[in-house]
């Protein structure tokens, strides 16, 4: 089983903003390598893969990823985010700035840049960088590249790890709808060579039509319709 998402969280009302409160809740689970979870905003997409990385406790559920347990109320166990082996693509892709395409892969290896474990750095820095089509910019530093090349520097660095699922949070939502095609082709490449279970949220149809081998649509934090 891919994915096994079972879980209530109370929201609180957002200070000065009448009925903003609301209990997030799901339940769900597919065998499918990649999930969409779409709908408005407000509609708890965020949350929910916040709460699958270990960002957001739930109040009570369960949550599996490629089979393995990641959050159990019944049984006490919440792995914390930097155990879960869950590789996060942030919506802005969250590079440092200060840091080349190099570095930027490197620091998902979680032991620092500056003085990286040669033995295990090198070939697999190599390997991604080379993978992703990087390896002509990889003394740039971020401002200096496109568009599509800080997404594959941010999915080079969730990548590297070895992950045992990928976290993509609206991947294309801040790009012009040309770059946006052109980086679902490449993302869609991507997942055929790599072969790890997907999970994005999206308010996008397209991201839905190309991505939703299971697909879950959430409105008001509760899910309203399944394809799982």
């Amino acid at each position: 089983m891919s994915f096994e998402i079972r879980l209530r969280k109370q929201l609180p009302p957002a200070p000065g903003v009448a009925g903003s409160g609301f209990a997030l809740e799901l339940d769900l689970s597919t065998s499918a390598r990649c999930l969409v979870i779409h709908g408005p905003s407000g509609a708890g997409k965020s949350l929910t893969l916040q709460a699958v990385a270990g960002l957001l406790k739930p109040d009570e559920g369960r949550i599996c990823v490629a089979g393995e347990p990641l959050f159990d109320s019944a049984t006490r166990l919440d792995r914390p985010s930097r155990e879960r082996r869950l590789g996060y693509l942030f919506q802005d892709y969250a590079l440092f700035p200060q840091l080349n395409v190099r570095q930027n892969v490197a620091f998902g290896l979680q032991r620092g840049w500056r003085n990286p474990p040669r033995s295990m750095m090198n070939e697999k820095l190599a390997h991604w960088l080379a993978l992703m089509e990087l390896d002509g910019v990889a003394s740039q530093l971020p401002h200096q590249l496109s568009g599509g090349q800080r997404q594959r520097t941010a999915l080079a660095r969730a990548l590297i790890t070895e992950p045992r699922a990928l976290l993509l949070d609206e991947p294309f939502a801040a790009l012009d709808p040309e770059l946006r095609e052109r980086l679902r082709e490449e993302l869609e490449r991507l997942l055929a060579r790599v072969q790890i279970p997907l999970l994005m949220i999206t308010h996008d149809p397209e991201d839905l039509a190309r991505f939703g081998e299971a697909r879950v649509q959430l409105r008001g934090g509760r899910v309203v319709a399944a394809q799982l």
